[in-house]
């Protein structure tokens, strides 16, 4: 796969040989703004708010929108067989708690979201389907319905639950018990009303975009609801330009987070064709971007990379929201506002994550990933993250699950032992790159990126330099990375640095007899070679998290040596031998 366009410097974006410095920070939220959070969340409790939530009810929905999207058959299975799973959690349909849960959070999202009624009726048919998905509605109206509070009633979790309960509404709403009916659309209608006043304060990103789309959604859906439908296309628009960047990316910087805002932009449009309409201008111009950035970390599996926290997806399902989105672009290779470079040639593709982390308060689980990369080899991943700090089974203890998080989790240099941004255990990013300067070049020849970040300079007074050289025929991969002095602060003694190179599962690693060098062997007998100058090359033990979240024993390359005070250059290569 080749996705370099006839060269036409800024068909997509390139702009060659420009300096672009992105600036970051810590920048989480200040001790008024927490105050004024909590104080928000406080009110939703208070019999003032509860009064704002009454009123008439409506008697049914104007029509059922499309879901475009299939859902996960397993799942499905399990909910047939008695059993609400997710990510490696499953209790039982009857049992599931709602009054004093047990479970994760992220079991806790899926269940309150009601995301399993599109895994559910990708199953079965209605007449089999809604009695269990009856049995865990009357669950959540008995424990939620009335009662406000959190996370059930937070302003994400109820834009997607009325997305999917729109969607999916034979499955819930096809009982002759009328006072079952009525709760649901009582609870529906008082859900409506709650997002009018909080979908504004849910956080930036996928989170306000879900809360919007629900307004909207409920605007369409319940009889009289046009001055809502307005109201929430306002508040729709403004909240995509808050969270998403100029060139289509996501404020957090997650992939993952990205294909999730299209999925629901994608329902939301479902909902505006059953009511024979179009989706605003203001949001339907801002999917293609979205798309192609995100097909921009999408491997040539059709597969994301990974990045802040996410896994890589299934790519069935990518494929499929792409398809469903209607869109048809090319990926994003220089995305200056989200930060990821892709360069690619013959079959040989690397991403890139050239910016600061994430702001904290725009993301829950940020990584300290800078100037790491991915690299494949046509449907081969060959070099990876380990990825998955928030999407992995339940199984993955919590310690590990944040040990994802680090910047040796990633592709890329570590000094000190340390991460290149500090990490929080709130999951909120602290100090460390603020600045990122990064300059690409593209030639007959080669493509070449050159990035530097100053998340050391406080710590050691070294600056890390990394260069990217792609041969145009795509065999050949030539590094280097380089510690700079720079700053008031200058260390006496040496750094100790490691290089890290984590490999896909599918690739069989073993060391040349002098040591320096390793081959690397690819499914459908690809033949790599990494030979590296500067540092020792070890073999060591990592893992990685799949498309369904589960770890994945491999391994990696790392490069060790110590940086005295003057700096040092690590030059290394992979080459395809065949």
């Amino acid at each position: 796969m080749n996705d370099l366009p006839p060269l036409d410097s800024g068909a997509d974006g390139i702009e060659e040989g420009k300096r672009l410095i992105r600036q970051g920070g810590d920048g989480g939220l200040s001790l008024s703004e927490r105050i004024a959070e909590r104080f928000h969340r406080l009110t939703w409790r208070t019999p003032i708010h509860t009064l704002k939530l009454k009123g008439r009810h409506p008697l049914k929905l104007l029509t059922v929108a499309d879901d475009p999207f299939f859902g996960d058959v397993e799942r499905g299975q399990a909910l047939l067989d008695g059993e609400l799973a997710f990510r490696g959690e499953a209790l039982p349909v009857g049992m599931l708690g709602l009054d004093r849960p047990t479970f994760s959070k992220a079991y806790g999202e899926h269940l309150h979201a009601f995301a399993w009624l599109r895994d559910l009726s990708s199953v079965t048919t209605r007449a089999v389907g809604a009695p269990i998905a009856e049995a865990i509605m009357r669950q959540w109206i008995a424990a939620h319905g009335a009662m406000i509070s959190e996370p059930a009633w937070r302003p994400d979790l109820w834009g997607r639950r009325i997305l999917y309960w729109t969607a999916h509404a034979p499955l819930i709403l096809s009982s002759t018990d009328l006072v079952y009916r009525s709760n649901v659309l009582h609870a529906l209608a008082r859900g409506a009303r709650h997002l009018d006043r909080t979908a504004d304060k849910a956080p930036a990103g996928a989170p306000r975009i879900a809360a919007w789309c629900g307004v909207v959604a409920a605007g369409l859906m319940i009889p009289g609801g046009d001055p809502r439908r307005v109201f929430g296309e306002a508040g729709l628009a403004k909240a995509m330009a808050a969270s998403l960047t100029e060139d289509g990316g996501i404020v957090g910087r997650s992939p993952a987070s990205l294909y999730d805002a299209i999925q629901l932009v994608t329902m939301l449009r479902g909902t505006y064709a059953a009511r024979r309409m179009d989706l605003p201008e203001a949001v339907a111009e801002r999917l293609p971007k979205m798309v192609s950035a995100l097909l921009g970390v999408s491997h040539a599996d059709k597969a994301l990379s990974s990045w802040q926290g996410g896994c890589p997806q299934d790519p069935e399902l990518i494929v499929q929201t792409i398809e469903a989105t209607g869109v048809r672009t090319r990926p994003l290779r220089q995305a200056r506002e989200w930060g990821y470079q892709r360069m690619s040639a013959g079959n040989t593709l690397i991403i890139v994550d050239a910016a600061p982390p994430p702001v904290a308060r725009m993301v829950d689980g940020g990584c300290a990933s800078t100037l790491a990369f991915e690299f494949s080899d046509g449907a081969s991943r060959i070099v990876v993250n380990c990825g998955g700090a928030r999407s992995a089974v339940a199984q993955v203890p919590a310690a590990l699950a944040e040990g994802l998080r680090t910047t040796a989790a990633h592709s890329t240099l570590v000094l000190g032992d340390s991460n290149s941004t500090a990490l929080h255990a709130d999951g909120t990013l602290g100090k460390g790159v603020a600045e990122v300067e990064l300059s690409r070049q593209e030639s007959d020849a080669t493509s070449r990126i050159e990035a530097s970040h100053n998340g050391y300079v406080r710590r050691f007074g070294l600056v890390h330099r990394r260069l990217l050289a792609l041969g145009n025929d795509g065999r050949d991969l030539r590094g280097e990375d380089m510690l700079l002095p720079e700053g008031r602060r200058r260390r006496r003694d040496a750094v100790p640095f490691a290089i890290r190179f984590h490999l896909a599962p599918d690739v069989e690693v073993a060391p040349t007899s002098d040591g320096q060098a390793a081959f690397l062997r690819l499914p459908g007998q690809l033949l790599w070679q990494f030979r590296a100058k500067g540092a020792a090359l070890t073999i060591e033990e990592s893992l990685w998290i799949n498309a369904f979240g589960r770890p994945i024993a491999t391994r990696q390359l790392v490069l060790t040596g110590e940086a005295p005070p003057g700096g040092a250059s690590i030059s290394w290569a992979f080459h395809r031998s065949r």
